[in-house]
C-alpha cells in the first residue's frame, strides 16, 4: 500500500497549563500541508517480522525506534497481525515541528488496518495513533482541526485560506520537543483560536501566537530571522510551526522568496 504522508503546520499554539502527569495542555489549529509529504509503502509479508528500509533524508534514530516500526509493533500487539515490510522515503525535514514522523506512523496504522481488513473506524485509528505521540492522531483526519488536550482532542474548524500561498522554511538547525517545552511558560489566552482565526488573516499577526517562539527565538536567532524575512517579503502572517524549527508564511500572491534554507511553496 502506497501512502503520501503529508505534514502539517500550526496556526497558533497556546500552551495553557502543565498537567500533574507531566504533559502540557495545548490549544492549536493544525492545517495539512498536502504538497510536502513522505512516501510510505507497506506490504504484507510471510511470518511475523517487521522489515524497515529508509530512503531520502536520513533520520537520526535506530530503525527499531522509528515511529513507523513502533506503529507496526503496536498493531501486532493489539490485533495479532502478521509481518509487514515498510519502506519510508523521507522528504519532510525532522526536528521541524511539521509532524512528519507522526504522519508516517499514522500512515502505517492506516495501511495495516486496510491490508489486514481490520475494519477499524477513524475514531479507533485515532485512539491507536495517539498512543504514539501527541500529533499522531491528527493525521487520521488530516483536515483543519482545533486541537486541545495534548493535541489529541480534535474538532473541525473552518479556516478559509483558499487561493493563498504557503511558504515553509526549515533551517539546518533543529529544535527538540524537550527543548521547546523546557522553556515555555504556560498561560491561558484571553481569546481562543476559534475566535481569533475567524478574523481576517491581516489581523492574525500579533494575536495568533506560538507560545514556543520567545525562548526558541532567543536560543536560535536564525529561526527568528526567517520569520522576520517572511514578513518583510510580504507575508500576511508568519509563525514558527509547532515546536520548531520550521517557520511558515502565508501570502496573498505567489512570493518570490529565496533563501539557502530548505523551502517548500504551495498554493492552499
Amino acid at each position: 500500500m502506497h501512502i503520501k504522508a503529508n505534514c502539517k503546520i500550526n496556526l497558533g499554539l497556546f500552551v495553557t497549563r502543565k498537567r500533574p502527569d507531566g504533559y502540557h495542555e495545548l490549544e492549536t489549529v493544525m492545517l495539512p500541508v498536502k504538497g510536502l509529504h513522505d512516501i510510505v509503502d507497506v506490504e504484507r509479508i510471510e511470518g511475523e517480522d517487521i522489515e524497515f528500509r529508509g530512503e531520502g533524508i536520513i533520520v537520526d534514530c535506530a530503525p527499531s525506534d522509528n515511529l513507523c516500526v513502533r506503529a507496526a509493533r503496536l498493531m501486532q500487539e493489539r490485533y495479532g497481525v502478521g509481518g509487514v515490510s515498510i519502506t519510508l522515503d523521507k522528504r519532510v525535514p525532522f526536528g521541524a515541528g511539521l509532524g512528519g514522523g507522526s504522519a508516517d506512523a499514522t500512515a502505517v496504522i492506516v495501511a495495516i488496518n486496510d491490508i489486514f481488513d481490520l475494519g477499524l473506524t477513524k475514531v479507533e485509528l485515532a485512539s491507536l495513533a495517539a498512543e504514539l505521540g501527541s500529533d499522531t492522531a491528527y493525521f487520521v483526519y488530516n483536515d483543519a482541526e482545533l486541537c486541545t488536550g495534548r493535541g489529541e482532542i480534535m474538532e473541525p474548524i473552518a479556516v478559509n485560506l483558499a487561493g493563498k500561498w504557503l511558504v515553509v522554511v526549515k533551517p539546518d538547525e533543529g529544535v527538540s520537543t524537550a527543548e521547546a517545552y523546557r522553556g515555555v511558560k504556560p498561560a491561558m489566552p484571553e481569546r481562543g483560536l476559534r475566535e481569533l482565526l475567524a478574523e481576517p488573516i491581516e489581523c492574525w499577526q500579533g494575536s495568533v501566537k506560538n507560545d514556543f517562539e520567545p525562548h526558541i527565538f532567543e536560543a536560535h536567532p536564525r529561526i527568528r530571522a526567517i520569520k522576520e524575512s517572511l514578513l518583510a517579503s510580504g507575508a500576511l502572517y508568519a509563525s514558527m510551526s509547532g515546536s520548531g524549527s520550521a517557520v511558515f508564511g502565508i501570502f496573498a500572491e505567489k512570493p518570490n522568496f529565496t533563501t539557502e534554507d530548505f523551502v517548500h511553496i504551495e498554493q492552499l
